[in-house]
């Protein structure tokens, strides 16, 4: 009963979560281990994830988790002079594969953190704001100014004011 009902929820829901991964990270790689990681912590812990009022958003967030988990770790093991707060777009992130626009993954990619988790919920998960703030921690004004700043800067990025029609 529980591996069929993972199983399910598994299928259901991999992709999803990967993209909503991917756009919050902006690494294809690194996406795919943290979303397996999550998946693998959500079977261990299923009885309290199929409970979860957002079961998707625990994956997630316990991705982003463990991201932060594992760069404190390996900064403790190996001195970086520079991390880059932005990768550059890896070979595999380029395929079609990714579900994601190569334009708009690196769009994201340029945002802070926070927007990019924010975007990855509210967008990729579509949880309302009050949900996205609980997944996040944070407060709901907070999500929705997130959100907004994301928004202008994305579209910055795609819309051109010589493409815009001013109505009457």
């Amino acid at each position: 009963m529980k591996q069929l009902e993972f199983s399910e929820f598994y299928e259901a829901n991999r992709d999803v979560c990967l993209r909503a991964v991917l756009a919050g990270v902006g690494d294809r790689q690194l996406a795919e281990d943290l979303v397996a990681e999550a998946f693998t912590r959500a079977w261990t812990s299923w009885h309290v994830v199929r409970r979860h009022p957002a079961p998707r958003a625990w994956v997630v967030r316990t991705a982003f988790n463990t991201r932060v988990s594992w760069w404190r770790r390996r900064r403790r093991e190996v001195a970086i002079d520079v991390v880059p707060d932005t990768p550059e777009i890896a070979a595999g992130d380029r395929g079609p594969d990714s579900g994601l626009d190569p334009d708009l993954l690196a769009a994201l990619r340029g945002l802070p953190e926070r927007q990019r988790e924010v975007i990855a919920f509210r967008v990729f998960l579509d949880l309302d704001t009050k949900a996205t703030a609980t997944a996040l921690g944070i407060a709901s004004g907070t999500v929705t100014a997130h959100l907004a700043r994301a928004v202008a800067t994305l579209r910055g990025h795609f819309v051109s004011t010589d493409n815009l029609e001013v109505r009457s």
